[in-house]
């Protein structure tokens, strides 16, 4: 079962985009078959997510904190001609957060979900 969420900060910068919860879901389905762009250590990857007209190569960059199992988590997110990447910094930011979110109860997400410091995208029942 895959369950999906974003950070309320995550959420703040996809309505500067032209993201949809929608591609976000597809680009879950594309990591869980083992699609990601780069593994950036500490339970956090990245994988390139199209925007319309767009297409991946010139769309965003999205940073998941995961255990590439059954828990997906959007935290950060950029438009490649923002930025190039991450600094050292952030990604030690990144994988100290992942490490929280990944060792969440069932019952502290929706606690979290609850008081909007994560917003549950799509949640497959399938095993």
């Amino acid at each position: 079962m895959n369950r999906v969420f974003k950070t309320r900060h995550f959420q703040r910068w996809m309505r500067k985009t032209e993201l949809t919860d929608q591609a976000l879901c597809a680009a879950v389905a594309e990591m869980a078959q083992g699609l990601i762009d780069a593994d950036l250590g500490g339970g956090v990857v990245k994988k390139r997510v199209g925007l319309a007209g767009r297409g991946k190569r010139g769309g965003a960059r999205t940073l998941v904190a995961t255990n590439k199992g059954s828990r997906w988590f959007f935290v950060f997110g950029f438009e490649k001609n923002d930025r190039a990447n991450i600094d050292d910094d952030e990604r030690e930011a990144l994988q100290t957060l992942a490490a929280d979110l990944l060792a969440r109860t069932p019952a502290q997400l929706i606690l979290a979900v609850e008081d909007g410091a994560l917003l549950e995208i799509c949640h497959d029942h399938s095993p």
